[in-house]
């Protein structure tokens, strides 16, 4: 699995690299950004939804499963009426 990110600047970097590289930093940037951007408001969705990161109660790595599961059925039982 590779995460992508976009980049961020070098300090201390001089100025003339900077400019010759910032045209293909923005490109990758931006791809990025657009690629990244429908997964995180899938996600802002989930949380605002089913309150998934209010687990509190939980004990085990069971009683986890349990809870992400149930609370992901809900949010889609939800949806689909």
């Amino acid at each position: 699995m590779i995460i992508l990110a976009p980049i961020k600047g070098v300090k201390g970097m001089p100025d003339v690299i900077k400019q010759r590289i910032k045209a293909a930093d923005d490109l990758f940037s931006t791809a990025v950004s657009r690629i990244r951007q429908p997964v995180e408001a899938i996600f802002n969705w989930l949380i605002e939804k089913t309150d998934i990161q209010k687990a509190s109660k939980v004990r085990s790595t069971k009683g986890l499963m349990i809870h992400t599961f149930g609370r992901l059925a809900a949010a889609f039982i939800a949806l689909a009426l």
